[in-house]
C-alpha cells in the first residue's frame, strides 16, 4: 500500500449536479480549452496540459473579491467507470512554483454528480503543512472549489457544493457552518 507524505492534504469536493454524459465528455476532452485555457504541451505522456488563471474568489466581499494565479491543469485520459467516467487531474503554478500548492487527484462525473479528490500538497514541506492547517488550507480548497463550479459550469446545471475535505466534514457537523 502506498503512504501519502505526512505534509499532504486530502481533498474531496462533489457537486451535485444534472450531467449529460455525452455532453460532457467531449468538453473535458477535444473541447476543453473552450472553457479551460490556452493549450500548451503536456508535461506527462496521455495528458493534455492547459495554461490558465485558477481563482480564489473571497465570498462574502462587496465589491467581490478575486485573487487570480496562472497555472497549469493537467487532464488524463478518460476511463469508464462504474457509474460514469473520471480522469486525472493535477495543477500547479506556471511561476514561482514553490511558492504555492500543487494538486493531484481525480476528477469524477456521474449523471448526478461532479466528484474532485486527490491531495494537495502545501509549499514548504512539513513547515508548510503547519501553516496550510493554521489558514492557507482555506486557499487551497477555495480555489479547488472554485475550480469544481467552474467545470460543473462548463458540463452541467449546478444545484450545490459540498466539501468533504476532512476539516470540512468536521466543520459541517456544527450547525452554523456556511459552505
Amino acid at each position: 500500500m502506498t503512504s501519502v507524505p505526512s505534509h499532504m492534504t486530502p481533498l474531496r469536493l462533489v457537486q451535485p449536479a444534472a450531467i449529460d454524459m455525452a455532453r460532457a465528455v467531449p468538453l473535458l476532452t477535444d473541447n476543453a480549452a473552450g472553457w479551460l485555457g490556452t493549450p500548451v504541451a503536456a508535461g506527462r505522456p496521455g495528458f493534455k496540459r492547459f495554461l490558465t488563471d485558477l481563482s480564489l474568489p473571497i465570498r462574502g466581499r462587496a465589491p467581490s473579491l478575486v485573487f487570480k494565479k496562472a497555472a497549469f491543469v493537467d487532464l488524463g485520459e478518460v476511463r469508464q467507470s462504474a457509474d460514469g467516467v473520471e480522469m486525472e487531474i493535477g495543477w500547479q503554478s506556471s511561476s514561482l512554483a514553490p511558492l504555492f500548492p500543487v494538486f493531484s487527484g481525480h476528477l469524477v462525473l456521474t449523471p448526478s454528480e461532479l466528484r474532485l479528490e486527490g491531495y494537495y500538497a502545501p509549499p514548504g514541506g512539513e513547515i508548510g503543512a503547519a501553516l496550510d492547517k493554521a489558514f492557507l488550507g482555506i486557499a487551497a480548497r477555495g480555489t479547488a472549489r472554485w475550480f469544481v463550479e467552474r467545470t460543473t459550469e462548463a458540463v452541467a446545471t449546478a444545484v450545490g457544493t459540498v466539501d468533504q475535505s476532512d476539516t470540512a466534514v468536521r466543520a459541517a457537523r456544527k450547525p452554523s457552518t456556511a459552505r
